[in-house]
């Protein structure tokens, strides 16, 4: 009888450790402000869509149309992904805050001609208003 309900609580211990050691769900649209080479500021939007550990969507900013994410990966509180503008890919690398409501992401080109930098992106709010900057489509 012991060694069952030893056996009983060793695996609710494993059960939830697996159910904590799940990433928070990063479907939704996030945000962040850039600032270009010169100076001038914009928001880039991120519409992500999470699949267990797949990450798809798109990432949109004052260029026009949204880009496509590809080879997107989230692994525990760690997500990554690529984006390819005008033949450059650029690696995203993030990390998912503890409350779920921020993502600190590092960016890096295969070109020279896109420096690297560093994001803070935000949980847009549901229901918020659209940035009246950004471009209707």
């Amino acid at each position: 009888m012991k060694k069952a309900m030893l056996w009983v609580c060793a695996a609710m211990l494993m059960t939830c450790g697996a159910v904590s050691a799940r990433a928070a769900d990063v479907t939704g649209v996030w945000t962040a402000q850039m600032t270009a080479p010169n100076g001038d500021s914009f928001q880039l939007s991120f519409n992500f869509k999470q699949d267990g550990n797949k990450l798809t969507g798109t990432v949109q900013g004052p260029q026009g149309d949204p880009v496509e994410i590809s080879d997107g990966k989230i692994d525990g509180n760690k997500l990554s992904f690529t984006v390819s503008i005008n033949g450059t890919n650029i690696s995203h690398d993030g990390t998912l805050n503890d409350a779920g409501d921020a993502i600190q992401m590092t960016t890096k080109s295969d070109s020279g001609d896109f420096p690297g930098m560093s994001l803070t992106l935000k949980r847009a709010k549901a229901g918020a208003a659209p940035d009246s900057t950004a471009p209707q489509t």
